[in-house]
């Protein structure tokens, strides 16, 4: 597992700065993070199923995730920790930058949401475990990829369960998503490294270093017509669950 000292320098400085400076503008559906709007119910689409399939919760309840505690690292403005409130769950979000987590706690509160937002590296805080941690394209901005993870993976209690997604390291994903995309302003300029992102079965790897078993795997797609979308294409990005081996 990873401690304190090896992960402080997990979340690239420049890589806080960056995301930082969009902070203001994360929670417009047309702004620069446009781009985290449209994904973020593909996102939770496969989150509800992975809690059902999990858990064996009631796929029409509307709040499965009650007296559960969830934990969304690199949390951003809150755009995962709010619907995974409004699922029942005690939520915290942790960022590495203070502006987000900032925006985050404002923004909660204007929507009567209690959520516990902490700004800085997940290993430095004493937040003790989580049933529920999520961590949704972070890894691949990181430094140390396996202090990281391992430092993610210690946050997960006993019998917890864990959702990942990351853009694929593939010929299609550094055109589309590091080429067009900043081209064309779908996501803001300096988002994406092609050269850090991690193929599933790497990450596969890694969780199994860890202990962990993946559970189940989609990839993220997007075709004209049908927009981003939960299918067995992995080209571009993934996501996928897992839980203690």
């Amino acid at each position: 597992m990873g401690n304190a000292n090896v992960s402080s320098a997990t979340i690239r400085p420049e890589e806080a700065e960056h995301f930082a400076s969009l902070a203001r503008d994360w929670w417009n559906p047309k702004g620069k993070m446009a781009s985290l709007h449209q994904v973020n119910p593909v996102r939770l689409a496969f989150i509800r199923g992975a809690i059902d399939a999990h858990w064996g919760t009631d796929r029409q309840s509307t709040t499965p995730l009650v007296g559960k505690a969830a934990l969304d690292i690199g949390c951003g403005a809150g755009l995962l920790c709010e619907p995974l409130a409004r699922l029942g769950a005690d939520v915290t979000g942790v960022d590495a930058a203070v502006e987000n987590a900032s925006i985050a706690s404002a923004h909660a509160d204007a929507a009567g949401l209690d959520i516990r937002y902490m700004a800085g590296e997940v290993a430095s805080l004493d937040i003790g475990t989580f049933d529920l941690v999520t961590c949704v394209e972070v890894i691949e901005h990181v430094a140390d990829k396996h202090a990281f993870l391992a430092d993610v993976v210690s946050r997960l209690a006993p019998g917890g369960l864990l959702v990942m997604s990351t853009p694929n390291r593939t010929a299609a994903s550094r055109l589309l998503l590091v080429g067009a995309a900043e081209a064309i302003g779908y996501v803001p300029r300096g988002t994406h490294n092609w050269a850090d992102f991690i193929t599933p079965d790497e990450l596969e790897g890694m969780l199994a270093d860890e202990e962990l078993a993946v559970t189940e795997r989609r990839g993220i797609g997007f075709r004209p017509g049908k927009g981003l979308h939960l299918s067995d294409d992995e080209s571009l990005n993934y996501i996928l669950s897992a839980r203690h081996a």
